[in-house]
């Protein structure tokens, strides 16, 4: 399976501000970034949370790739979630494991780049054994900010990424 290709700087790293959790104000424990970047690389499945036009969240399990610095994924154009984003391009991305959790904002674009797309499919194939013919939208979600949570040390561990 590709492993994390990422373009550009490190985020910046920092505790988030969740008042009366506990979360630790020293620097140790902080996750680094590479643990967040493979835990999104070899999650299988994700949740994504997108906004209705009537400002309803709208949450679903998707497929997706970590890849080049940039979550990716794709869905059908009359899916609801497509329809929000065309709308309303911001979104959650979270992992799988809850207890281990990374969870993503950014904003959603379209890519309609044909030679992007094309860089896609072996990692597509080798995660799932299959990559999109071309005819439905992919997008791609470039992080603002993320969040790094291990339930069992959560208090020494929550960590914040953000990005320029």
């Amino acid at each position: 399976m590709p492993r994390v290709k990422t373009s550009g700087g490190e985020p910046r790293t920092e505790r988030p501000r969740i008042p009366g959790y506990g979360i630790s104000k020293s620097k140790t424990g902080l996750l680094p970034w590479k643990w967040a970047a493979k835990t999104l690389a070899d999650s299988r499945e994700y949740w994504i949370v997108t906004v209705r036009p009537d400002g309803r969240p709208h949450a679903m399990i998707i497929w997706g790739l970590w890849f080049d610095g940039a979550f990716w994924f794709g869905t059908g154009s009359k899916t609801q979630k497509a329809r929000n984003l065309s709308k309303n391009p911001n979104c959650v991305v979270g992992t799988q494991n809850a207890a281990e959790a990374v969870i993503l904002e950014g904003v959603a674009e379209i890519v309609i780049d044909t030679e992007v797309r094309r860089k896609l499919e072996p990692a597509s194939q080798s995660k799932y054994g299959m990559s999109g013919d071309g005819s439905e939208p992919v997008y791609r979600v470039r992080p603002t900010r993320v969040f790094g949570l291990i339930e069992k040390s959560f208090p020494k561990t929550a960590t914040r990424w953000t990005f320029k």
